[in-house]
């Protein structure tokens, strides 16, 4: 079963390489993510280059159960663990979910250090949050050896994490809208670890050289984006959202 399992991912991989998208430009000259439907997506895009997916799951029923009112519903009680958005070191506080929604989820101030901006994201308890998590429907492909993992998230307008890699996977936004910035491997941006992804949107972007400059799109619901292994990445929540992750490792 494992190897049949293994080889299905290697040809979703590796199938449709005619249908492949080229880049294109946004209104500032920055490349953005390349966009591809459900059966466009080759071993080029799986191990190295970010691409946005459409038309993969239909999560109409999660994403019903993620609103405001479900949620608080469901899990108000519970306590949920916050991490500092910053890049090297994290400071974790543990508080009920109610208070995180009434408390965290406001605008975020562009003057405000990553230490000190608390966001909701991948410490889940996956034991307490399984009724939700299960009816999640995650990308249907993995690479060969993985496997997923979530990390669920919700935060205000403005917050999102610094620049970080890790290995590959999917991310995908439920409620809102989330920008994201990429490099590869092989070219580390410049920001500061404790400086907040809007502070370097408004302070460090605007000046970057054109070939310093990230990949960059925005993702809203329906849409799926793969990102490769040790890619970095920040993100830019645009509104309140709502959004899942599946790590394949």
């Amino acid at each position: 079963m494992e190897i049949k399992a293994v080889r299905l991912a290697f040809i979703f991989f590796t199938a449709a390489v005619t249908a492949l998208t080229r880049l294109h430009k946004t209104h500032s000259n920055n490349p953005r993510c390349t966009a591809l439907t459900f059966n466009c997506v080759s071993c080029r895009y799986a191990y190295g280059r970010p691409v946005i997916l459409r038309g993969l799951t239909d999560n109409t029923k999660f994403r019903l159960l993620c609103s405001k009112s479900s949620l608080l519903r469901e899990y108000g009680a519970h306590r949920v663990r916050l991490s500092t958005a910053n890049t090297y070191s994290y400071r974790k506080v543990d508080v009920p979910f109610q208070e995180y929604v009434d408390e965290f989820l406001r605008p975020q101030s562009a003057d405000a250090l990553g230490s000190d901006t608390l966001y909701f994201f991948g410490d889940n308890n996956f034991t307490e949050w399984q009724s939700l998590f299960e009816h999640y429907e995650s990308p249907p492909y993995v690479l060969p050896l993985t496997s997923g993992a979530y990390s669920f998230g919700i935060a205000g307008p403005g917050t999102g994490v610094p620049f970080h890699w890790h290995g590959p996977g999917y991310s995908e936004v439920i409620y809102g809208r989330k920008r994201w910035f990429l490099y590869p491997p092989d070219q580390e941006p410049h920001f500061h670890p404790n400086r907040t992804t809007l502070s370097w949107v408004t302070e460090t972007y605007p000046n970057l050289l054109e070939d310093e400059a990230p990949l960059e799109c925005t993702i809203r619901p329906g849409e799926v984006l793969y990102f490769p292994d040790r890619w970095w990445h920040a993100t830019l929540n645009l509104d309140t959202s709502v959004f899942i992750s599946t790590f394949l490792g």
